[in-house]
């Protein structure tokens, strides 16, 4: 039962669209109609600006944290201890790619997936976290940076030896990532794609 609980709660938790909330709060804007019509950090930053981004980032971050921690201290001294926290994990994130307040529809998981990474490895969440960084700094464009991340972050459970079981997960939440990402893809390819620090007209 509380195994159970745990992953609704953090199925509940990871579908709350913070960039939806902020929108509207802050502008009475419903961020899917401008942009890239994502629910995320980089559409609210290019919609709103880096103020309402960074509340959505943090937000993001938070519902895939959280959970994972909540599991942490619940179900310490369980012999599946790891594995259901990846669960836990796996529930906020998709919760966020397929929120139920949104009618399963949502977000690329990118800030929620680095949240549940932070509460699970942090010396990893640093690593894809650098890895962001650096792309975003050679190249100004955040979806190609977050793929990067994603990418990166099994090939270091890999080289530092991780459990299986954690390397086969984070590499299915990164393919999971990039395929969220197949339309920015589609505009990379184009020279579409919006750079940072560009703005969406409202």
């Amino acid at each position: 039962m509380k195994i159970a609980l745990l992953l609704i709660a953090g199925y509940l938790v990871g579908s709350i669209p913070f960039g939806v909330i902020v929108g509207r709060a802050c502008r009475g804007v419903d961020v899917r109609k401008y942009g890239s019509g994502n629910i995320g950090f980089a559409n609210v930053l290019r919609v709103l600006g880096p103020g309402p981004a960074a509340v959505v980032l943090a937000g993001d971050a938070l519902k895939g944290c959280l959970p994972v921690v909540a599991g942490r201290v619940l179900l310490t001294g369980w012999g599946v201890h790891d594995l259901w926290l990846l669960a836990v994990g796996l529930a906020a994130i998709l919760g966020h790619s397929f929120s139920i307040f949104l009618r399963f529809r949502g977000g690329r998981a990118v800030a929620t997936t680095g949240g549940v990474l932070l509460a699970m490895c942090w010396p990893a969440a640093l690593v894809g976290l650098g890895v962001w960084l650096l792309v975003v700094g050679l190249t100004r464009y955040i979806s190609l940076a977050s793929m990067s991340a994603a990418a990166a972050v099994p090939i270091y459970m890999a080289l530092t030896g991780a459990r299986l079981e954690s390397g086969l997960f984070w590499t299915a939440i990164g393919a999971l990532v990039i395929l969220r990402h197949l339309s920015n893809i589609k505009r990379l390819l184009a020279a579409t794609e919006a750079k940072i620090g560009e703005r969406a007209e409202l």
